[in-house]
């Protein structure tokens, strides 16, 4: 099963291919309701049953609503994690974005949830 959202000016491109155990958000993220467009991003997570999962968060830009769903998405994340799946989080960003790169870290370290950091030149 797959669950696509193809990306606008507010929000981003999200590839959940449960049968492949991939996870990727990716563009820019500052929906005028973040609860109403994460919800079934929300459920989609904590429905996941595979062995493993890898996340790729590929975002250039998300307002504070937007961090606060995607700090719940990691939540449900570690939660799995926790469960036994095996969770590879890659956490992309510009190279000219530190900012970015400490986003990621920071929710890192509050879940204590391991991340891979990669960064791309655009």
């Amino acid at each position: 099963m797959n669950y696509v959202i193809e990306p606008t000016r507010n929000t981003p491109f999200v590839n959940f291919d449960f049968d492949a155990g991939v996870f990727e958000l990716k563009g820019i993220s500052s929906p005028e309701n973040s609860l109403d467009f994460y919800n079934p991003i929300f459920e989609a997570v904590d429905n996941f049953n595979n062995e493993k999962l890898e996340v790729n968060m590929a975002l250039e830009y998300f307002n504070t609503s937007s961090s606060k769903c995607l700090y719940q998405i990691f939540k449900s994340i570690k939660k799995l994690h926790t469960g036994g799946t095996q969770v590879v989080v890659n956490w992309i960003y510009d190279e000219e974005d530190e900012d970015m790169r400490e986003v990621g870290e920071d929710y890192s370290d509050i879940l204590d949830l391991e991340m891979n950091y990669m960064a791309l030149s655009v």
